[in-house]
């Protein structure tokens, strides 16, 4: 009797753990829906890769965090995370003042210049007088948006909105826009493509930290404390452990990390 009683004490244990490990929660995190090489791609197989995607997965080994992939339209990826239909955003986005009215974020986890991309052959730079009377691409809901209207609106002769940046450096191509603005990595990989071919870097704006922010961040609701100390812990952790220049190295041949 005694042994049979402690088996099934036993057997309610094991089904109890098997249980609670079935029930771990999950972390979805927040994608933009769209390429956006080397950060984030879908492959042939729909699987997503790029340097982001193995920050992500380094992050979340080493937080104990099971983490799922959630792509999300980019102008719906702040909603998406305060309603919670995601956990946190690693979708290259900038620490912003004004974004932090709405959201938290983590420590930065890297930094790169902004700048303009434009067709080979046509010589001007990235400034007011060098964009002046030029039709300008832009990503919505984008730093750059804001950067754009800001600085080179007033003399252009037009600045055109794109869901996506890869709508924006395809019109760049076809000669629709004669210049475009992004982070200086993602136009670098559309230039080292087969589309961008035409098109070359003009030079890094002035930079802006109001608007351009301090960095990137992992993007989280706020008051969800804990959360955001696993995030700048593993963080933290990756970058003295060595992860995080194995990966980088991958992709990168500088400190994408920035000062």
């Amino acid at each position: 009797m005694k042994n049979a009683m402690k088996i099934a004490v036993m057997a309610v244990a094991l089904s109890g753990a098997v249980f609670g490990s079935a029930l771990a929660e999950e972390v979805k995190v927040g994608f933009a829906a769209e390429p956006y090489p080397p950060f984030a791609s879908p492959d042939a197989n729909g699987k997503w890769i790029g340097w982001e995607v193995e920050f992500m997965e380094a992050l979340c080994a080493e937080a104990k965090l099971d983490c799922v992939i959630t792509p999300v339209a980019w102008d719906g990826i702040i909603p998406a995370l305060t309603s919670k239909k995601i956990d946190m955003i690693v979708g290259s986005m900038s620490i912003t003042e004004e974004r932090l009215k709405t959201i938290d974020f983590s420590d930065k986890y890297y930094n790169t210049p902004t700048a303009i991309m434009g067709p080979k052959g046509e010589k001007f730079d990235a400034t007011p007088e060098g964009l002046a009377g030029k039709i300008i691409g832009v990503q919505v809901s984008t730093i750059h948006q804001d950067y754009v209207n800001k600085y080179f609106g007033p003399t252009a002769a037009e600045v055109k909105e794109y869901q996506t940046q890869d709508e924006a450096n395809q019109d760049l191509a076809a000669g629709r826009v004669d210049a475009v603005q992004a982070d200086v990595i993602a136009l670098d990989a559309f230039i080292k493509s087969e589309a961008g071919a035409c098109c070359e870097i003009k030079g890094n704006v002035v930079d802006d930290p109001a608007i351009l922010g301090a960095g990137v961040g992992v993007g989280l609701r706020k008051g969800e404390t804990e959360l955001k100390d696993k995030v700048n812990a593993a963080i933290k952790a990756i970058r003295a452990n060595g992860t995080y220049d194995t990966f980088s190295k991958k992709y990168f041949d500088f400190d994408i990390y920035g000062g």
